[in-house]
């Protein structure tokens, strides 16, 4: 039987999560703050959020961050 991922106590998640609004269609969508591919919005497939080795670069405005770790 599939399980899900398991809170592991005393990890700390490396990125953060943020939610960025699409500057083409106004969606709101979260992202991970070190994406390793390309992130496209769900609903136009603009790009969201490009991969630079480190944080990601976010296109489009971040509304909040959702998760800081």
């Amino acid at each position: 039987m599939a399980r899900g991922p398991a809170h592991v106590p005393g990890v700390i998640m490396a990125g953060s999560f943020h939610r960025v609004r699409c500057a083409d269609c106004e969606n709101e969508q979260v992202v991970f703050g070190k994406a390793s591919s390309v992130v496209s919005c769900a609903v136009c497939g603009t790009t969201l959020a490009t991969p630079t080795g480190g944080e990601a670069e976010l296109a489009g405005d971040v509304v909040e961050t959702v998760e800081a770790r």
